[in-house]
């Protein structure tokens, strides 16, 4: 069971790691600054709502948020993949791109084993959306006889 004491000391290290005052964070997340008070310090315990108005002004994830409530579980980490796949706003290569970025991002950090969810790369597929991998070579203008200008009479 999560304590509503637990989370509003999470809220109170988020304020801080971002530098602003409780009167700003409660200006920004639309409460006011007793109730926001009484969550940090453990009084009240805030609605799905709230959690995410003041996790929008904290700049944060409202679903770290919702995790330190316990109204989520908090999930296994390196679904990243699956959730690009499963986005159905984006094309497949923008898909595939956002993966190699993020496992680039991985091996920077010294992540040398790859992802549980890395997925085979997806065949080439003619989007519309997709540049091409060479753009067309411009056209020149043709040039005729008559253009040029070492160009004999048409006879």
């Amino acid at each position: 069971m999560v304590s509503v004491r637990d989370l509003g000391e999470y809220i109170r290290e988020q304020r801080n790691v971002a530098q602003i005052s409780l009167r700003q964070l409660a200006k920004q997340a639309g409460v006011s600054n007793p109730y926001l008070s009484q969550i940090e310090r453990g009084l009240r315990k805030p609605s799905a709502e709230i959690l995410q108005q003041i996790a929008k002004a904290l700049r944060i994830s409202a679903e770290a948020l919702y995790v330190q409530a316990g109204i989520l579980d908090e999930r296994e980490p390196g679904s990243v993949a699956t959730a690009v796949l499963g986005d159905t706003t984006i094309t497949e290569r923008q898909k595939q791109v956002l993966i190699e970025i993020y496992e680039s991002f991985r091996r920077e950090n010294g992540e040398t084993s790859p992802a549980p969810e890395q997925v085979e790369p997806t065949p080439a597929v003619a989007d519309a959306d997709a540049p091409s991998a060479a753009p067309p070579a411009p056209k020149r203008p043709r040039t005729t006889k008559k253009d040029a200008p070492d160009a004999e009479p048409a006879v």
